[in-house]
């Protein structure tokens, strides 16, 4: 068993490093320690492109010390950046820092190392490269601004309407002149408990959302310049919600707080924020008194549109009579109750769909149909409205047989869908607040004609770095299917948090989230969402893990409603998402940020693991959870487990993660530069957990148990969990993988969707790219797509929706094999952290042909390739900077020969591949005899 390594373990999570060795059967010529072909001295590099701060193109709330990104960019293939040079000058042009010509290929998580930097202020950056000839690239330019921090909201006070209500749409208003003086530049920085909208005479400016605790709080920044006319009046409305705790969601404190700013051309500046002048009034559009939608938090969204506040964000509006009365001011900030706000690095995005098609159930009721579930606010045009009459407009997944939306528990996840409205009369239009995922849209007894484009819904996501999406195609339409559902139900999964279900509880599990992670990092190159709810979880063990034995756990949902409560796997899962994220960036801050907390979730394994006893150097009953997350959840629902046995004391699957655990926190304190012992206090327990796993948890045949008893009486049940977790893992031994590869395929499908990833990846380190395609695309089996066979089109919480059960119909995290398809069935790896090197390894038996584009930190690597009798044809672009190693399956007499502009090296033959090393640009790979496997 071959420990994992920086240098050749890939993003995956394999743990076998590719030895190169000569093939007994093949003769060949290894360049040895001979690089890619590199081009002669060409052209100059082009202006660096994508440049970001903080992972963004233009971010307006940067704390603490920017960080900047780039893509280099060069014509010449097989280039590299060899040196990088950054300016930051004020917006007004003046010098602030100058890194001068720093010699490295580091083009992401580049620090900023000048003086300090004003708080609300713009600036410019520029960055230029050079090649490996030394020439140097034009500049390119970028802009980012700073954030505020507590002590920087110049006496805005965090304000709120004096009520109990539980569920509390408040309304707040003022009216202010700006100076006449032309206006150059405003910015509205806003907080609220739970979500706000920010209204500049009357056009919406800014919307967001903050779920956090006391201390963990956001604010949002927005520029509003084009709003803002100097001399004019100007109306600032502010609509504020508060809907108590729920799953996902703190109770946190009534209130909003704002700061605007406006800035003129001739120098002076003017601010703008809550305080005791302000007036409020309920929202009285939103019924009071709403019942919850289900047990998780949420409410009916009733809507009285009789009762709407018309005009109150708007100049002129008269808010001295009722309902308007004085704000009651909690303080200035920072106060008791938000004593830290952090700025929001994620946005959501917004973007209005209409449905595919109008439908008319066996009453007459309109039903429309978005194609897809969505996570979306509803909206329905109505032109002859009647005052008083109630539309009880609902949402749902799946029809009924009459055609209505199914509201029955199993199929409407135990949730009420319904957005009841009472109309006003005339011409009017029903917009919900909050967002549900749904497909159908259903508008009984609406008393007019309704056509298709008086319905549509504002899809919500976090939003994506532009152009980053990953693409794939196959020769399997299946396939292709399977992806697209994927990757679409990953981001739809993603709000203000990711989230189990748009729908239900809208909580940020641990296990949903790392799970929905992998997805978007791989399919979107998304950074931001991942990076805040790394953080988030590592402040849910300052919070509530912070002594004693607690250390090393984290919550099982964060933020959330129910305090303090842990599921021991996710915590396990904690550590492999963080190095994940280490990989898929390269970003040693956060890997360093991170890695005090992973270290006591290693000492919290190792804790666990008794000297003697009958289950003496395994895990035994991990401390966590409870009920049936005691000791670990295995999978979820129950009926994912198939049968796990979970009266074992020493679970082989929280063994497995044991050993993933430590093995990743050696690595990460290798890559840390961590002193020798600190490395060793985790590998050597790593191999002594390794041999014990392998002593005890392992028949004869090979296959894993489930675990030992108390007694230590191994589990009569071998689920394929047990043996797809060592596999995956990296505990099995090399030598029994086919072997076992065999057994896990024969079972079929026989893991939830939460953990059906490492089944896969057991699979493709055990080399079955054929077993991976098959449980992907058999309809016939429990699966991805026997979810497409039965009409879904979203990933499920489970693999079957079971009679009695709430299972959701929108759960992301089966969508988490979006990697399995980019690494296994179309072939591209990460090597190395932020991806300065990938591996390019089509399957040797599957697909006929597949293509794609992936997403890595250095920019987009596109394959292409197609099976024939004597090989594979492949097209490969590799962005600059970065090294692919290529390995191609051969055949009996033949190998390949690579093609350029961008010439390979060729390195030779390893596990009956021809590996070649290729840099950036484009190349291309033919089948040919033997004798030919090098460059042409």
């Amino acid at each position: 068993m071959t420990p994992r390594t920086i240098d050749h373990r890939p993003l995956s999570g394999r743990r076998r490093a590719i030895v190169v060795a000569a093939a007994a059967t093949v003769v060949v010529t290894v360049l040895a320690g001979a690089p890619p072909a590199f081009a002669a001295r060409g052209h100059a590099p082009a202006a660096p492109a994508a440049l970001t701060v903080d992972d963004r193109a233009h971010p307006l709330d940067v704390e603490g010390t920017p960080r900047f990104g780039w893509l280099p960019r060069d014509a010449d293939p097989g280039e590299a950046q060899t040196a990088y040079r950054i300016t930051v000058t004020t917006s007004g042009g003046a010098r602030v820092w100058d890194s001068g010509k720093v010699a490295s290929d580091q083009q992401s998580y580049v620090p900023y190392a000048g003086p300090p930097l004003r708080a609300a202020a713009a600036y410019r950056w520029t960055v230029r490269t050079w090649d490996r000839t030394g020439r140097q690239s034009p500049a390119a330019t970028g802009a980012f601004e700073t954030g505020i921090s507590d002590s920087q909201w110049e006496g805005a006070a965090w304000i709120r309407r004096a009520t109990t209500e539980a569920d509390d749409y408040t309304l707040a208003r003022t009216e202010v002149r700006p100076a006449a003086g032309r206006v150059v530049r405003a910015r509205a920085y806003t907080s609220a408990d739970h979500t706000y909208e920010l209204y500049l005479n009357g056009v919406r400016a800014d919307r967001g959302t903050s779920f956090g605790y006391a201390g963990e709080d956001y604010y949002q920044v927005a520029d509003v310049t084009r709003l803002v006319t100097a001399g004019k009046p100007l109306a600032i409305g502010l609509r504020y919600h508060w809907y108590g705790s729920g799953q996902g969601r703190p109770a946190g404190s009534r209130g909003v707080l704002l700061k605007l700013v406006v800035e003129h051309a001739d120098g002076t500046r003017e601010v703008f924020g809550t305080d005791g002048s302000w007036r409020v009034a309920r929202d009285t559009r939103f019924v009071a008194g709403a019942e919850r939608r289900n047990g998780e938090g949420d409410r009916v969204e009733r809507q009285d549109a009789r009762a709407e506040v018309t005009g109150w964000n708007r100049p002129g509006f008269d808010d001295d009579a009722a309902p308007f009365a004085a704000a009651e001011v909690i303080g200035a900030h920072p106060t008791a109750s938000a004593p830290h706000l952090i700025a929001q690095e994620t946005r959501l995005t917004e973007r209005r769909v209409t449905p595919v098609a109008l439908r008319t159930a066996a009453d007459g009721t309109v039903v429309a149909d978005f194609g897809v579930v969505i996570p979306a606010r509803p909206e329905v045009r109505f032109h002859a409205g009647v005052a008083g009459h109630t539309v009880p407009i609902r949402a749902g997944y799946t029809l009924t047989e009459t055609g209505r939306v199914a509201t029955s528990t199993l199929l409407s996840q135990g949730t009420d869908m319904s957005f009841p409205y009472l109309q006003t009369d005339g011409a009017q239009e029903f917009r919900a607040f909050t967002h549900l995922g749904f497909r159908y849209l259903e508008i009984p007894d609406a008393g007019e004609h309704i056509a298709r484009q008086d319905v549509s819904a504002v899809v919500v996501h976090t939003d994506v770095p532009p152009g980053g999406k990953a693409t794939f195609a196959s020769s399997d339409p299946t396939l292709d299917a399977v992806w697209e559902m994927m990757t679409r139900s990953a981001l739809y999964s993603v709000q203000e948090a990711f989230v189990d279900t748009p729908t239900r509880e809208k909580g940020q599990f641990l296990g949903d989230a790392a799970n929905i992670s992998y997805a978007t990092m791989g399919a979107f190159g998304e950074r931001d969402a991942t990076q805040q709810a790394i953080r988030e979880f590592l402040r849910s063990a300052t919070r509530y893990w912070n002594t004693g034995d607690d250390r090393g756990r984290y919550n099982a949902v964060y933020p959330n409603g129910d305090g303090k409560r842990d599921i021991p796997d996710y915590s396990l899962m904690f550590v492999d998402w963080v190095w994940r994220y280490w990989l898929e960036t390269g970003d040693r801050g956060l890997l360093a940020e991170a890695y005090p907390a992973i270290r006591d979730t290693a000492d919290y394994v190792l804790r666990h693991i008794p000297a003697t006893g009958p289950t003496a150097g395994l895990v035994t009953e991990l401390a966590g959870g409870s009920g049936a997350y005691r000791f670990g959840i295995v999978d979820w629902p129950e009926p994912g487990r198939f049968g796990y046995d979970m009266s074992a004391a020493a679970r082989t699957t929280i063994n497995a993660q044991g050993v993933d655990v430590l093995r990743t926190v050696a690595e990460a304190a290798r890559a840390l530069g961590r002193p020798a012992a600190e490395t060793a206090a985790y590998d050597g327990p790593a191999t002594a957990l390794t041999e014990a796993i392998n002593a005890k948890l392992r028949r004869p045949d090979g296959v894993y148990v489930d675990g030992l008893s108390a007694t230590g009486e191994p589990s009569a049940h071998a689920g394929q969990h047990s043996t797809s977790y060592a596999v995956a893992h990296g505990v099995a031994p090399g030598a029994d993988l086919p072997a076992l590869a065999g057994h896990l395929a024969s079972m079929g499908m026989k893991q939830g969707p939460m953990t059906a990833h490492w089944l896969l990846r057991a699979l493709a380190d055990a080399e079955r790219p054929d077993a991976v395609l098959r449980l992907l695309t058999n309809a016939d089996d429990l699966g991805w797509a026997d979810i497409l066979a039965q009409g879904g089109t979203f990933t499920w919480e489970a693999w079957t929706l079971d009679p009695g059960s709430n299972f959701s119909q929108s759960h992301g995290w089966g969508a988490q094999p979006v990697v399995d398809v980019q690494e296994t069935l179309l072939g591209v790896r990460t090597a190395a952290p932020g991806a300065a090197r990938i591996d390019v390894v089509p399957p040797a038996v599957g697909l006929d042909r597949a293509s794609g584009v992936v997403p890595t930190q250095r920019g987009p690597v596109r394959l292409d390739w197609r099976r024939t009798g004597s090989g594979l044809h492949v097209d490969l672009d590799v962005p600059v900077n970065v090294t692919a190693r290529v390995a191609l399956p051969i055949t009996d007499g033949k190998g390949y020969r690579s093609v350029g502009p961008s010439r390979a090296s060729y390195v030779g033959i390893e596990n009956g591949r021809a590996v070649f090393e290729v840099g950036s640009g484009r190349s291309s790979f033919r089948p040919a005899p033997a004798k030919s496997t090098r460059p042409r």
